[in-house]
Protein backbone atom coordinates (compact mmCIF):
# COMPACT_ATOMS: atom_id res chain seq x y z
CA UNK A 1 0.00 0.00 0.00
CA UNK A 2 3.10 2.37 0.94
CA UNK A 3 4.50 1.75 -2.19
CA UNK A 4 1.71 2.06 -4.58
CA UNK A 5 0.98 5.56 -2.67
CA UNK A 6 4.38 6.88 -3.44
CA UNK A 7 4.48 5.57 -6.90
CA UNK A 8 0.80 7.88 -7.20
CA UNK A 9 2.75 10.63 -5.85
CA UNK A 10 5.72 10.49 -8.34
CA UNK A 11 3.54 10.11 -11.22
CA UNK A 12 3.13 13.41 -13.49
CA UNK A 13 0.04 15.36 -13.18
CA UNK A 14 -1.40 17.14 -15.84
CA UNK A 15 -1.67 20.85 -15.13
CA UNK A 16 -4.02 22.52 -17.70
CA UNK A 17 -4.44 25.96 -16.19
CA UNK A 18 -0.31 26.55 -16.72
CA UNK A 19 -0.64 25.81 -20.29
CA UNK A 20 -3.81 28.26 -20.73
CA UNK A 21 -1.25 31.56 -19.56
CA UNK A 22 1.19 30.18 -21.91
CA UNK A 23 -1.13 29.75 -25.08
CA UNK A 24 -2.83 32.96 -24.43
CA UNK A 25 1.00 34.34 -24.27
CA UNK A 26 1.41 33.09 -27.65
CA UNK A 27 -2.13 34.10 -28.86
CA UNK A 28 -1.38 37.74 -27.87
CA UNK A 29 2.01 37.20 -29.65
CA UNK A 30 0.17 36.17 -32.98
CA UNK A 31 -1.88 39.40 -32.56
CA UNK A 32 1.07 41.35 -32.55
CA UNK A 33 2.59 40.01 -35.30
CA UNK A 34 -0.68 40.15 -37.40
CA UNK A 35 0.15 43.76 -36.71
CA UNK A 36 3.34 44.20 -38.11
CA UNK A 37 2.81 42.21 -40.32
CA UNK A 38 0.44 44.94 -41.91
CA UNK A 39 3.55 47.48 -41.13
CA UNK A 40 5.39 45.48 -43.33
CA UNK A 41 2.96 45.15 -46.05
CA UNK A 42 1.84 49.34 -46.23
CA UNK A 43 5.22 50.17 -46.40
CA UNK A 44 6.14 47.94 -49.20
CA UNK A 45 8.69 46.62 -46.42
CA UNK A 46 8.13 42.41 -47.33
CA UNK A 47 10.65 42.29 -50.25
CA UNK A 48 13.07 44.10 -48.61
CA UNK A 49 15.24 41.07 -47.62
CA UNK A 50 15.28 38.81 -50.52
CA UNK A 51 16.92 35.50 -48.65
CA UNK A 52 15.52 32.73 -45.86
CA UNK A 53 18.08 32.71 -43.45
CA UNK A 54 16.44 31.09 -40.46
CA UNK A 55 19.30 31.18 -38.08
CA UNK A 56 22.10 33.55 -39.35
CA UNK A 57 18.99 35.83 -40.06
CA UNK A 58 18.35 36.72 -36.68
CA UNK A 59 21.06 39.95 -36.67
CA UNK A 60 20.73 42.61 -39.35
CA UNK A 61 23.57 43.87 -41.06
CA UNK A 62 26.13 45.26 -38.39
CA UNK A 63 28.23 47.02 -40.92
CA UNK A 64 27.99 49.30 -43.86
CA UNK A 65 29.43 47.18 -45.63
CA UNK A 66 26.79 44.78 -45.08
CA UNK A 67 24.23 46.85 -45.62
CA UNK A 68 25.69 48.32 -48.85
CA UNK A 69 25.47 43.99 -50.04
CA UNK A 70 22.03 43.92 -48.26
CA UNK A 71 20.91 46.53 -50.62
CA UNK A 72 22.70 45.74 -53.61
CA UNK A 73 20.21 42.49 -53.74
CA UNK A 74 17.13 44.36 -52.98
CA UNK A 75 18.28 46.72 -56.09
CA UNK A 76 18.26 43.20 -58.38
CA UNK A 77 14.55 42.87 -57.17
CA UNK A 78 11.73 44.00 -59.66
CA UNK A 79 10.28 46.34 -57.52
CA UNK A 80 13.52 48.37 -57.23
CA UNK A 81 14.19 48.42 -60.77
CA UNK A 82 10.25 49.47 -61.61
CA UNK A 83 9.39 51.06 -58.55
CA UNK A 84 11.49 51.95 -55.49
CA UNK A 85 14.84 52.85 -57.71
CA UNK A 86 12.57 55.13 -60.10
CA UNK A 87 11.44 57.04 -56.78
CA UNK A 88 14.95 58.20 -56.04
CA UNK A 89 15.39 55.09 -53.04
CA UNK A 90 18.37 56.14 -50.79
CA UNK A 91 20.40 53.91 -48.84
CA UNK A 92 18.25 55.27 -45.37
CA UNK A 93 15.08 54.34 -46.97
CA UNK A 94 16.23 51.10 -47.69
CA UNK A 95 17.08 50.77 -44.08
CA UNK A 96 13.66 51.96 -43.08
CA UNK A 97 11.70 48.92 -45.14
CA UNK A 98 14.23 46.86 -43.86
CA UNK A 99 14.12 47.17 -40.23
CA UNK A 100 9.96 46.07 -40.33
CA UNK A 101 10.71 42.80 -42.77
CA UNK A 102 13.48 41.86 -40.15
CA UNK A 103 11.41 42.72 -37.21
CA UNK A 104 8.32 40.88 -38.52
CA UNK A 105 10.58 37.94 -39.46
CA UNK A 106 12.18 38.14 -35.70
CA UNK A 107 8.45 38.05 -33.86
CA UNK A 108 7.97 34.90 -36.25
CA UNK A 109 11.36 33.16 -34.44
CA UNK A 110 10.25 34.37 -31.22
CA UNK A 111 6.64 32.90 -31.36
CA UNK A 112 8.53 29.40 -32.41
CA UNK A 113 10.54 29.56 -29.82
CA UNK A 114 7.74 30.49 -26.99
CA UNK A 115 5.79 27.91 -28.30
CA UNK A 116 7.85 25.08 -29.26
CA UNK A 117 10.19 24.79 -26.01
CA UNK A 118 7.12 25.27 -22.98
CA UNK A 119 5.87 22.46 -25.31
CA UNK A 120 8.87 19.79 -24.60
CA UNK A 121 9.05 20.90 -21.17
CA UNK A 122 5.32 20.15 -20.31
CA UNK A 123 5.21 17.09 -22.16
CA UNK A 124 8.32 15.64 -21.17
CA UNK A 125 7.16 16.53 -17.17
CA UNK A 126 3.68 14.92 -18.48
CA UNK A 127 1.32 18.53 -17.66
CA UNK A 128 -0.27 18.04 -21.19
CA UNK A 129 -3.96 16.25 -20.34
CA UNK A 130 -5.07 13.43 -22.70
CA UNK A 131 -6.36 14.21 -25.72
CA UNK A 132 -4.44 17.84 -26.00
CA UNK A 133 -0.93 16.63 -27.29
CA UNK A 134 -2.43 16.10 -31.01
CA UNK A 135 -3.94 19.96 -30.70
CA UNK A 136 -0.80 21.04 -29.76
CA UNK A 137 1.61 19.25 -32.60
CA UNK A 138 -1.29 20.58 -34.49
CA UNK A 139 -0.59 24.31 -33.52
CA UNK A 140 3.28 23.68 -34.17
CA UNK A 141 2.88 22.74 -37.05
CA UNK A 142 0.61 25.65 -38.47
CA UNK A 143 3.31 27.83 -36.91
CA UNK A 144 5.89 26.01 -39.38
CA UNK A 145 3.88 26.44 -42.11
CA UNK A 146 2.96 30.00 -41.45
CA UNK A 147 7.33 30.56 -41.74
CA UNK A 148 7.23 28.33 -45.01
CA UNK A 149 4.13 30.04 -46.38
CA UNK A 150 5.56 33.63 -45.70
CA UNK A 151 8.78 32.94 -47.90
CA UNK A 152 6.71 31.54 -50.24
CA UNK A 153 5.10 35.13 -50.46
CA UNK A 154 7.71 36.88 -50.12
CA UNK A 155 9.68 34.46 -53.06
CA UNK A 156 6.27 35.00 -55.50
CA UNK A 157 7.31 38.95 -55.92
CA UNK A 158 11.43 38.55 -56.45
CA UNK A 159 10.87 37.13 -59.69
CA UNK A 160 9.84 37.78 -63.26
CA UNK A 161 7.92 41.79 -63.49
CA UNK A 162 5.94 41.55 -60.32
CA UNK A 163 6.58 44.67 -58.06
CA UNK A 164 4.32 42.58 -54.94
CA UNK A 165 4.31 39.37 -53.90
CA UNK A 166 1.28 37.84 -55.03
CA UNK A 167 -2.03 38.62 -53.35
CA UNK A 168 -2.86 34.47 -53.26
CA UNK A 169 0.16 34.17 -50.83
CA UNK A 170 -0.33 36.69 -48.91
CA UNK A 171 -4.03 35.58 -48.02
CA UNK A 172 -2.73 32.04 -47.01
CA UNK A 173 0.09 33.72 -45.23
CA UNK A 174 -2.19 35.97 -43.00
CA UNK A 175 -5.32 33.26 -42.93
CA UNK A 176 -3.37 30.81 -41.47
CA UNK A 177 -2.22 33.43 -39.02
CA UNK A 178 -5.87 34.20 -38.03
CA UNK A 179 -6.86 30.53 -38.23
CA UNK A 180 -3.88 29.17 -35.67
CA UNK A 181 -4.78 32.80 -33.12
CA UNK A 182 -8.46 31.39 -33.14
CA UNK A 183 -7.18 27.72 -32.32
CA UNK A 184 -5.12 28.60 -30.03
CA UNK A 185 -7.99 30.57 -28.10
CA UNK A 186 -9.87 27.57 -28.31
CA UNK A 187 -7.82 25.64 -27.33
CA UNK A 188 -6.69 27.75 -23.76
CA UNK A 189 -10.54 28.02 -22.80
CA UNK A 190 -10.64 24.29 -23.39
CA UNK A 191 -8.24 23.44 -20.99
CA UNK A 192 -9.39 26.45 -18.54
CA UNK A 193 -12.57 24.43 -18.29
CA UNK A 194 -10.94 21.76 -17.73
CA UNK A 195 -8.34 23.09 -15.07
CA UNK A 196 -11.92 24.63 -13.23
CA UNK A 197 -13.76 21.38 -13.92
CA UNK A 198 -11.95 18.11 -14.15
CA UNK A 199 -13.17 15.60 -16.93
CA UNK A 200 -14.78 18.76 -18.73
CA UNK A 201 -14.72 17.69 -22.18
CA UNK A 202 -13.98 20.13 -25.28
CA UNK A 203 -16.25 22.70 -26.40
CA UNK A 204 -18.72 21.47 -29.47
CA UNK A 205 -17.92 23.13 -33.06
CA UNK A 206 -21.37 22.73 -34.59
CA UNK A 207 -22.92 23.97 -37.57
CA UNK A 208 -24.10 27.39 -36.29
CA UNK A 209 -19.98 28.03 -35.79
CA UNK A 210 -19.30 26.63 -39.18
CA UNK A 211 -21.29 29.24 -40.85
CA UNK A 212 -20.24 31.96 -38.50
CA UNK A 213 -16.95 30.69 -39.36
CA UNK A 214 -17.00 30.44 -43.06
CA UNK A 215 -18.89 33.92 -43.22
CA UNK A 216 -15.96 35.98 -41.48
CA UNK A 217 -13.43 33.45 -42.89
CA UNK A 218 -14.84 34.91 -46.29
CA UNK A 219 -14.43 38.65 -45.13
CA UNK A 220 -10.90 38.34 -43.96
CA UNK A 221 -10.13 36.40 -47.43
CA UNK A 222 -11.45 39.23 -48.73
CA UNK A 223 -9.76 41.79 -46.96
CA UNK A 224 -6.37 40.04 -47.16
CA UNK A 225 -7.14 40.45 -51.23
CA UNK A 226 -7.79 44.23 -50.91
CA UNK A 227 -4.39 44.75 -49.09
CA UNK A 228 -1.93 42.32 -51.57
CA UNK A 229 -3.64 43.83 -54.38
CA UNK A 230 -3.14 47.84 -52.99
CA UNK A 231 -7.37 47.74 -53.87
CA UNK A 232 -7.90 50.28 -50.79
CA UNK A 233 -7.57 53.03 -53.00
CA UNK A 234 -9.59 52.13 -55.85
CA UNK A 235 -11.81 54.70 -53.79
CA UNK A 236 -11.72 57.44 -50.81
CA UNK A 237 -15.57 57.83 -50.09
CA UNK A 238 -18.11 55.69 -48.61
CA UNK A 239 -20.55 55.04 -48.80
CA UNK A 240 -19.97 55.19 -52.48
CA UNK A 241 -16.94 54.35 -54.94
CA UNK A 242 -15.56 56.99 -56.92
CA UNK A 243 -19.67 58.63 -56.76
CA UNK A 244 -21.56 55.69 -57.52
CA UNK A 245 -22.91 52.69 -55.66
CA UNK A 246 -21.90 50.16 -57.68
CA UNK A 247 -18.83 50.84 -59.71
CA UNK A 248 -17.91 49.54 -63.03
CA UNK A 249 -15.48 46.16 -62.95
CA UNK A 250 -12.89 45.11 -65.15
CA UNK A 251 -15.34 41.78 -66.25
CA UNK A 252 -13.34 41.40 -69.77
CA UNK A 253 -11.43 38.39 -68.78
CA UNK A 254 -14.06 37.26 -66.85
CA UNK A 255 -16.32 37.32 -63.62
CA UNK A 256 -13.74 34.34 -62.00
CA UNK A 257 -10.42 36.16 -62.84
CA UNK A 258 -12.70 39.98 -61.71
CA UNK A 259 -13.46 38.00 -58.52
CA UNK A 260 -9.81 37.17 -57.41
CA UNK A 261 -7.80 40.04 -59.26
CA UNK A 262 -10.29 43.30 -59.94
CA UNK A 263 -8.98 45.74 -57.23
CA UNK A 264 -12.61 47.95 -57.67
CA UNK A 265 -14.74 44.77 -57.06
CA UNK A 266 -13.19 43.35 -54.96
CA UNK A 267 -12.99 46.41 -52.68
CA UNK A 268 -17.11 46.59 -53.12
CA UNK A 269 -17.20 43.34 -51.85
CA UNK A 270 -15.09 43.84 -49.16
CA UNK A 271 -17.59 46.28 -48.19
CA UNK A 272 -20.51 45.20 -48.30
CA UNK A 273 -19.82 41.43 -46.96
CA UNK A 274 -18.99 42.97 -44.20
CA UNK A 275 -22.37 43.81 -42.74
CA UNK A 276 -23.30 40.07 -43.84
CA UNK A 277 -20.64 39.11 -41.20
CA UNK A 278 -22.28 41.87 -38.75
CA UNK A 279 -25.28 40.00 -39.09
CA UNK A 280 -24.23 36.60 -37.70
CA UNK A 281 -21.60 38.26 -35.27
CA UNK A 282 -24.68 40.11 -33.45
CA UNK A 283 -26.54 36.43 -33.75
CA UNK A 284 -23.51 35.17 -31.72
CA UNK A 285 -23.11 37.59 -29.48
CA UNK A 286 -27.06 37.52 -28.56
CA UNK A 287 -26.66 33.14 -28.21
CA UNK A 288 -23.69 33.59 -25.48
CA UNK A 289 -24.90 36.80 -23.68
CA UNK A 290 -26.58 34.62 -21.06
CA UNK A 291 -23.83 32.15 -20.20
CA UNK A 292 -20.73 34.83 -20.90
CA UNK A 293 -21.71 38.92 -21.02
CA UNK A 294 -18.36 39.62 -21.24
CA UNK A 295 -17.49 37.49 -24.31
CA UNK A 296 -20.74 39.42 -25.69
CA UNK A 297 -19.64 42.63 -25.01
CA UNK A 298 -16.55 42.06 -26.79
CA UNK A 299 -18.04 40.91 -29.78
CA UNK A 300 -19.73 43.89 -30.38
CA UNK A 301 -16.85 45.75 -29.23
CA UNK A 302 -14.55 44.52 -32.04
CA UNK A 303 -16.78 44.42 -34.64
CA UNK A 304 -17.99 47.69 -34.20
CA UNK A 305 -15.12 48.99 -34.10
CA UNK A 306 -13.34 47.28 -37.01
CA UNK A 307 -16.36 48.80 -38.84
CA UNK A 308 -15.24 52.27 -38.06
CA UNK A 309 -12.03 51.21 -38.64
CA UNK A 310 -12.33 50.52 -42.11
CA UNK A 311 -14.64 53.21 -43.25
CA UNK A 312 -11.98 55.82 -41.72
CA UNK A 313 -8.82 54.08 -43.43
CA UNK A 314 -10.76 54.71 -46.72
CA UNK A 315 -11.74 58.18 -45.81
CA UNK A 316 -8.30 58.57 -45.31
CA UNK A 317 -6.32 57.57 -48.21
CA UNK A 318 -5.39 54.29 -46.74
CA UNK A 319 -3.74 55.93 -43.77
CA UNK A 320 -1.06 53.72 -42.53
CA UNK A 321 -1.57 53.53 -38.80
CA UNK A 322 -5.60 53.85 -39.06
CA UNK A 323 -4.99 50.63 -42.17
CA UNK A 324 -2.03 49.27 -39.60
CA UNK A 325 -4.84 49.43 -36.26
CA UNK A 326 -8.00 47.44 -38.91
CA UNK A 327 -5.55 44.83 -39.51
CA UNK A 328 -5.41 44.84 -35.89
CA UNK A 329 -8.63 44.78 -35.07
CA UNK A 330 -9.53 42.27 -37.22
CA UNK A 331 -6.93 39.90 -35.06
CA UNK A 332 -9.10 40.74 -32.13
CA UNK A 333 -12.39 40.22 -33.95
CA UNK A 334 -10.94 36.72 -34.50
CA UNK A 335 -9.94 36.14 -30.83
CA UNK A 336 -13.32 37.51 -29.60
CA UNK A 337 -15.52 34.92 -31.88
CA UNK A 338 -13.43 32.35 -31.35
CA UNK A 339 -14.40 32.59 -28.14
CA UNK A 340 -17.91 33.37 -28.39
CA UNK A 341 -18.27 30.04 -30.18
CA UNK A 342 -16.66 27.94 -27.51
CA UNK A 343 -19.27 29.95 -25.17
CA UNK A 344 -22.42 28.78 -27.64
CA UNK A 345 -20.52 25.29 -28.12
CA UNK A 346 -20.89 24.65 -24.44
CA UNK A 347 -24.28 25.92 -24.38
CA UNK A 348 -24.90 23.31 -26.87
CA UNK A 349 -23.61 20.57 -25.12
CA UNK A 350 -25.48 21.05 -22.47
CA UNK A 351 -28.63 21.07 -24.47
CA UNK A 352 -27.85 17.47 -25.79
Amino acid sequence: MVQATNASAAAPTARPSLLVNWLLLVAGMVVTIVAVGGITRLTESGLSITQWQPITGILPPLSEAAWQAEFAEYRETPEFIYEAGSAGMTLADFKFIYFWEWFHRLIARLIGLVFALPLIWYWAKGFIPAGYKLRLLVLLGLGALQGLFGWLMVRSGLGGQMTDVSHFWLSIHLLTALVTLALLVWTALDLRALAREPGARPSRFGVFALLVSAILFLQLLLGAWVAGLNAGHASYDWPLMQGRFVPEFDTARGWLWALTHDPYLLHFLHRWWAWIAVIVLIWLARRVRTDSRTASIAIHSTFGTQIILGIATVLSGVSLWIAVAHQLMGALLVAATAWGLHVNGRQAKREL
